[in-house]
Formats: structure tokens, C-alpha cells, sequence
């Protein structure tokens, strides 16, 4: 499976297009939005991000989504929010919105909640896309704090995805590989920049991209 992935839109209406012609120059099998399409609404604007893309779609909201961002974008989307699909033999789990920040953004969930909702649609091996990242990973802040989910952590430590695709910390994007998954923070798309990331039974292959690439 190839995949298009692309985070931290937040609104950018011109993102649609590059989107489209970055898809179809990697030939990929779908794009996986990682959540914050919009910047703190409407939700239309991500039916005008992402309803034009001409590949299928696999969207989570993000902390800066409306809270029903879900429900609607599941009419041009498939929305993965707390929810599992199953593509290319591989078990992909998904979760939206951010554990807490200082910014009380409108889609914020507590430690706890991030834990009981991924651990029932969690298995080994699989391939999780999650806005926040996991605690340590991707997650620092210019201050040197790092502001990542300890419960997205423990889930990794649990069932050891292949790969971790995450945004939301828009200044450390990047690829790690650690002890077997590779976890992917694309960078924020508001700004051109996404990853091409490749799973082949247990392998994975990352890149990132800008459009100006």
C-alpha cells in the first residue's frame, strides 16, 4: 500500500489541488488526513479541502476541528475517528483530536479517554494514524517541552504498530524509526509539506515532501 499523508491543513483551500496532483504523480493508493482540515471551522471547509480529492480519503479530526467534524466529513470521507478499517491486509487504526493543551482547543481528550478508545480497535502490528503524537516522539515544542499523549505512548509500547503517522506539532515533523515502527509527523500541509509513506507486509518507507520538492 502507498499512501498520500497530509496533516494540519487548517483551511488552506488550495491544498485540494496539489493534494490531487501529488496523489496521482506517486500513484497512491489513498490519502490519510491526519485532522486539523479546518482552522477551528466550518465544517464545510473540509468538504471543500477534501471532497474534490479524487482519491479515497481516510480523515480524523483534529484539536482545532469542530467536534462534529466526524459525522460530517463521513459523507465524503471515511471517517477513522475511534474507528478501524482494513486495507491492503493491513489493520489501520484511527483517533482524533489532542490530549490537553494550554490553548483549550475545541476537540481535546483526556488522557484516559485516548486510552480506552484506542485500545479495543488496537492489534499488533497495525498501522495507526492519530493527530497527536505519541509522548517523546515528534512532539517537541520550540521551548523544549515535549507535549505528546503518554496514553498514544502506552498504546505503542502495548501492540507495537509497524508504522505511527501523527501532526499536530507543526515545527517536529519528521521520520523516526524506533525499536521496529516508524512513526511519520508529515509537517503541516498549510504550508505544502506531506509524506509518501510505502508498507509491504512488516516494511516501511517514508518520505517527506514540499510541493515546491
Amino acid at each position: 500500500m502507498k499512501f498520500l499523508v497530509v496533516s494540519d491543513i487548517h483551511g488552506n483551500l488550495s491544498a485540494t489541488e496539489w493534494i490531487n496532483s501529488a496523489a496521482e504523480r506517486e500513484n497512491a493508493d489513498c490519502v490519510l488526513a491526519l485532522g486539523d482540515i479546518t482552522d477551528f471551522g466550518p465544517n464545510d471547509v473540509a468538504e471543500r479541502i477534501l471532497g474534490p480529492v479524487k482519491k479515497d480519503v481516510y480523515a480524523i479530526p483534529g484539536n482545532c476541528d469542530p467536534l462534529d467534524l466526524p459525522e460530517f466529513v463521513s459523507e465524503f470521507t471515511t471517517d477513522m475517528h475511534g474507528r478501524t478499517t482494513e486495507l491492503g491486509g493491513f489493520h489501520i487504526a484511527g483517533l482524533g483530536g489532542s490530549n490537553p493543551t494550554i490553548f483549550n482547543t475545541p476537540f481535546e481528550l483526556d488522557e484516559d479517554t485516548i486510552y480506552n478508545m484506542l485500545r479495543p480497535i488496537s492489534r499488533e502490528g497495525m498501522i495507526l494514524m492519530v493527530h497527536a503524537p505519541a509522548y517523546g516522539i515528534n512532539d517537541m515544542i520550540p521551548s523544549g517541552l515535549h507535549v505528546g499523549s503518554t496514553s498514544i505512548l502506552k498504546i505503542v509500547e502495548e501492540f507495537r504498530p509497524i508504522l505511527v503517522l501523527s501532526g499536530h506539532i507543526h515545527e517536529d515533523y519528521g521520520i523516526k524509526h524506533i525499536d521496529g515502527t516508524t512513526f511519520v509527523n508529515p509537517g503541516p500541509a498549510k504550508d505544502g509539506m506531506y509524506a509518501v509513506v510505502e508498507a509491504d507486509g512488516g516494511a516501511v518507507k517514508a518520505m517527506l515532501y514540499t510541493v515546491s520538492d
